[in-house]
């Protein structure tokens, strides 16, 4: 049997979604910025599809940027805002817990001179906001705060964040990739000035995403040279991915709270019949606070990508962390920021369903798990 439980690493495409899309491959592929009636006709569906998404996150479709990833988008918010203002300071905030992208780009900066600091979270993986509050200096500009974490699902306090930066008339940017259908996006209630989402977290097309940008506040592109999204991110439009990401969009909160049901009674029984079968095991994040997809579990003694090697030869895909750290299999940046025994730094594998996830995968998940975790502590005792 094969089995998917990795979706917030990438979603396997609707066949809704995909429908909608083939006609911007083999009927109107004409280039959005051209003059001629095809390329004409694709910038109004553009500003369609802007117009449904804004409605959708409470935003102005003005603001709206189509980017190819959401880590482009991250790049570009966070580069951005900071390179354009730095006359009014060269300090901002990122959460210890960010994404990599995020990361990186906020320690790329620091060579052109710019400096931030960490946002400590809780045990729970949930940012501490009195220390938020106490690392805001006069020359802080912007506070990067993700809504969702990637890793453990917990969900942070975007509209306290939220009140604080405008308090102290700092901007706030959030990386929403992992909220959507799990939160309602909400660009006024949460008073963010940039947002990041991608199309292939719920159901869309990989290589599409959006930047939702504030344009009262200064940004410099990152992507030059062809003049489009009015100069803030050049390059041909992908119209097929953006009427892909639009579509997928607003089946995921139209069909939201059946969905929310569906997944949270599947997880649920899945870590009951998890805890059990198998000792030793806890899990990482807050329970209640996180969205009802994800499960960070840590299997105290095992290697977690022996885990994921054993069940992958099982048929069953699984993750131990972010999908982009995959690579070099480091230890996760999250679950040390948590405080995590460093003992168990590399035991933790990730669990994520999705809309197709059924229950006789997760019985046939829970046998196999069951047997790797038995056979791999043979030879790895817990101490």
């Amino acid at each position: 049997m094969k089995v998917y439980l990795d979706n917030a690493a990438t979603t396997k495409i609707d066949k809704r979604v995909l429908q909608r899309m083939m006609p911007y491959y083999l009927k109107n592929y004409g280039n959005a910025s051209s003059i001629h009636f095809m390329g004409q006709n694709n910038d109004l569906k553009i500003v369609e599809c802007k117009k449904e998404i804004a409605e959708i996150i409470n935003g102005k479709f003005e603001n709206i940027v189509f980017t190819s990833t959401a880590t482009e988008a991250n790049n570009f918010i966070i580069k951005g805002v900071m390179r354009a203002n730095r006359n009014k300071g060269k300090h901002f905030l990122i959460s210890a817990i960010e994404h990599p992208c995020v990361l990186s780009s906020a320690r790329e900066l620091l060579d052109e001179g710019f400096t931030f600091d960490y946002i400590p979270v809780d045990n729970k993986g949930i940012v501490d906001l009195k220390a938020l509050k106490n690392k805001i200096k006069p020359e802080t500009i912007l506070i990067s705060v993700m809504a969702v974490n990637n890793e453990i699902g917990t969900i942070q306090p975007l509209e306290e964040i939220g009140k604080i930066s405008k308090a102290k008339g700092i901007f706030f940017h959030t990386d929403a990739v992992q909220a959507i259908p799990y939160l309602k996006i909400d660009i006024k209630k949460w008073q963010v000035d940039f947002l990041s989402i991608s199309a292939h977290k719920f159901y869309g097309p990989q290589g599409v995403a959006l930047a939702y940008i504030n344009k009262d506040i200064k940004i410099n592109p990152l992507i030059v040279g062809g003049g489009q999204e009015d100069g803030y991110r050049s390059g041909t439009y992908n119209m097929a991915g953006i009427v892909g990401l639009t579509e997928a969009l607003k089946l995921a909160y139209k069909e939201r709270l059946g969905y929310l049901k569906r997944v949270k009674t599947l997880r649920d029984y899945f870590w009951r019949e998890i805890k059990k079968n198998i000792k030793d095991i806890s899990l990482n994040g807050d329970y209640k606070n996180r969205t009802p997809n994800n499960l960070n579990i840590m299997f105290k003694g095992i290697e977690g990508e022996s885990i994921l090697i054993d069940l992958s030869m099982a048929g069953i895909c699984v993750s131990t962390g972010s999908a982009c750290s995959a690579q070099n299999l480091k230890v996760s940046s999250v679950i040390t920021a948590m405080g995590i025994n460093s003992k168990y730094m590399n035991s933790n594998v990730r669990f994520t369903l999705g809309r197709y996830t059924t229950k006789k995968e997760i019985d046939y998940t829970i046998k196999k798990l069951t047997k790797t975790v038995e056979r791999l502590r043979t030879f790895t005792p817990i101490k």
